[in-house]
C-alpha cells in the first residue's frame, strides 16, 4: 500500500511559479512510477506528467512541456512538480498518483492523493 499526500498548492499570479510536493508512505514507493494529474472545474481529470521509479524516464502532457518539471527523490519518498510560466488554464486541483509506469501514463494508477488546489490569477 502507498499513501500519497500533496502539498504546495495555492494562489499565484499568471507568469509565476509554484512547486508541488507529494509525500509518500510505504516501503515499496521507490518501486513505483509516479505522476501528476489535474482536474479543472467542469472538466475531466487529465494527465500532466509521469516519472519512472528510477527517475530516468519522464513524460509530459503537451500543454505543460517546457514549463513543468517532474522529479523525485526515493530516499525522501517524495515527488515534486515544478511549475513555471503559469497561466489561468493551469488552474485546477492537482493530484499525485503512483503505480506502474504504464498505468500512470494511461491514467489508471491505483494510488491517489487527495489533491491540492492551484489557482492562477490573470
Amino acid at each position: 500500500q502507498v499513501r500519497l499526500v500533496e502539498s504546495g498548492g495555492g494562489l499565484v499570479q499568471a507568469g509565476g511559479s509554484l512547486r508541488l510536493s507529494c509525500a509518500a508512505s510505504g516501503r515499496t514507493f521507490s518501486s513505483y512510477a509516479s505522476g501528476w494529474f489535474r482536474q479543472a472545474p467542469g472538466k475531466e481529470r487529465e494527465f500532466v506528467a509521469a516519472i519512472s521509479w528510477s527517475g530516468t524516464i519522464t513524460r509530459y502532457a503537451e500543454s505543460v512541456k517546457g514549463r513543468f518539471t517532474i522529479s523525485r527523490d526515493n530516499a525522501k519518498n517524495t515527488v515534486w512538480l515544478q511549475m513555471s510560466s503559469l497561466n489561468a488554464e493551469d488552474t485546477a486541483v492537482y493530484f499525485c498518483a503512483a503505480d506502474t509506469y504504464l498505468t500512470v501514463v494511461t491514467g489508471t494508477p491505483n494510488y491517489w492523493g487527495q489533491g491540492t488546489q492551484v489557482t492562477v490569477s490573470s
